[in-house]
């Protein structure tokens, strides 16, 4: 998969989109939480869980 730099309001879009990592901010503005508690409603490995962390946390959202 080819990686493009993000910045801006394209880097909040980005992650925003994904339905997964909407729900990931919501549980994380409710209560501190590790990466295998917000991988397990979802069915995800630990490494795909933190992918979603990294793109949320380039975005500045988490």
């Amino acid at each position: 998969m080819v990686e493009h730099p993000r910045s801006g309001l394209d880097a909040v879009f980005h992650a925003l989109s994904d339905p997964a990592r909407r729900a990931m901010i919501r549980q994380l503005a409710s209560s501190g939480c590790t990466i295998a508690e917000l991988s397990q409603p979802y069915d995800m490995s630990l490494a795909a869980a933190s992918k979603h962390v990294k793109v949320l946390e380039e975005a500045g959202l988490v």
